[in-house]
């Protein structure tokens, strides 16, 4: 059902006091409940069910390509430092293997509507690599035709040129994302990512000299070295490259769990009060650029097929992110790469030498999972509306689950009532209602109907909310 979309509000005060920790939500339950139970005897199983329903679901790929040249410090991705093109060869061969054994389990009548590639840095692949496992892919399920289809690569423009853009857009890709991060020199060297304007702008006019339909960008606030008027640059500039998406992440600090982080000097990140005035200062330049906000991080034209989505009310969110193609079941490919087939997620070996292992003897590489029990389905469908639309019709909800949706979460009533107190969201007996300043604290919303939360700000392993 179509939605009135509210634009956000940007109090500095009220989000500096919600500014904790906790999960992003691009699954319910998240990774961290997630568990070696679910072995690859659970994964077939639901395999199986996936393709018996009365109208099985689509198809979405997911192909984790983990390695990079060089490290970014701020990087918190499972990733493979080298210049080495041989590990990418016997990377591919595992590869192979997993597309062999997977595949055939899925009916071949059901299409690939999406496909993404990340990582690492997928174009660490060159265009022979890159041509080779496409036609894999392509030999082994059945890529959809339609018009519609949503095929997407990360790139790093250091290592991507024109001529290789062109060459993605003729093996059929026809959305990409470009990280950035901050084009300022000083953050650049502070976080070992020299990238100028100029490399990022021949790879985004080659995409859309190819035919590319979508280009987004990643920038990144709260990085070492970062003012406002630095950042304000680069928003001048992102915005001169008229990209249709912008995602504006903050940066999570975790170097007990991120290596790389450790080459970071803590005393160089802006302190709490810059960081949550570079979020700010972004909101305030990418809206009158003519940006929207969706939600959480992600910025859309408002044409845009995301911006489109969410005013019809049909917009979703997926380990991706927020997308248009949520209803599909995600196979993940690769090390560390996260399914989700009907009410389930699994995980593949996050280490080389455990996904290689099991692939070498002839195993599907699943490490942990979770099967999703009836509360996990409601919770996770609640945090979806919240998250893609900001309001949830009680009664319409309550009949879908057979619940009262009051009782039912009776609980997370009672740590909705700070929020409610300072204005965040708005309830009466049929409807919950995120405002305009809650628009930008979707996540501390979530939070108070995760069961597996306490309410309290949490562990280190998630980022803070702004």
């Amino acid at each position: 059902m179509a939605t009135p979309i509210i634009p956000p509000e940007f109090d500095p005060a009220l989000v500096a006091r919600y500014d904790v920790a906790g999960p992003r939500y691009t699954s319910y339950p998240t990774a961290p409940q997630f568990t070696p139970s679910f072995d690859e005897a659970a994964l077939r199983q639901v395999i199986r069910a996936s393709n018996e329903e009365p109208i099985p679901r689509p198809l979405s790929l997911y192909v984790h390509v983990p390695f990079c040249m060089s490290p970014c410090f701020y990087c918190g991705c499972n990733r493979v430092i080298t210049r080495d093109i041989g590990q990418a060869d016997r990377y591919l061969e595992r590869l192979y293997r997993e597309i062999e054994l997977a595949a055939p389990l899925f009916d071949r009548d059901r299409p690939v509507r999406q496909l993404h590639f990340g990582g690492g840095t997928p174009n660490f692949l060159d265009v022979p690599r890159m041509r080779e496992l496409m036609e894999s892919l392509a030999r082994h399920f059945s890529f959809s035709q339609q018009a519609e289809r949503e095929y997407g690569i990360e790139l790093d423009p250091r290592f991507a040129d024109g001529d290789y853009v062109h060459a993605l857009g003729e093996l059929g890709f026809n959305r990409m994302s470009v990280g950035i991060q901050d084009f300022d020199p000083a953050v650049q060297e502070a976080v070992n990512r020299i990238q100028s304007f100029e490399q990022t702008q021949e790879a985004i006019v080659a995409a859309r000299e190819s035919g590319f339909r979508s280009v987004s960008v990643d920038l990144i606030y709260g990085l070492p070295k970062q003012n406002l008027d630095g950042f304000s640059r680069t928003l001048d500039q992102v915005v001169a490259l008229h990209p249709d998406r912008v995602a504006v992440y903050g940066y999570a600090h975790l170097p007990e769990m991120f290596k790389a982080q450790r080459q970071i000097v803590a005393e160089e990140l802006p302190d709490a009060g810059t960081r949550l005035a570079l979020f700010g200062r972004a909101l305030a330049q990418l809206s009158a650029a003519g940006y929207v906000y969706i939600g959480m991080d992600h910025f859309a034209r408002a044409d845009d097929e995301l911006a489109v989505a969410q005013r019809a009310g049909t917009l979703q969110r997926n380990f991706q992110g927020y997308s248009t193609h949520g209803d599909c079941d995600i196979i993940g490919l690769g090390v560390s790469a996260i399914s989700r087939i009907g009410d389930s997620y699994s995980q593949s070996a996050r280490d080389l030498t455990g996904y290689y292992a099991t692939l070498d003897a002839g195993r599907l590489p699943v490490a942990r999972g979770l099967l999703l029990d009836e509360d996990d389905v409601i919770r996770r469908e609640l945090i979806g509306e919240l998250m893609c639309h900001g309001c949830v019709d009680k009664p319409r909800f309550g009949e879908r689950h057979r619940l009262i949706f009051d009782e039912y979460f009776a609980a997370a009533r009672q740590r909705l009532q700070p929020l409610i107190a300072d204005g965040l969201l708005l309830e009466d007996s049929t409807s919950l209602q995120v405002t305009s300043p809650g628009r930008l604290l979707l996540r501390i919303i979530a939070m108070c109907f995760d069961a597996y939360l306490d309410g309290q700000s949490h562990t280190p392993r998630y980022s803070r909310a702004i």
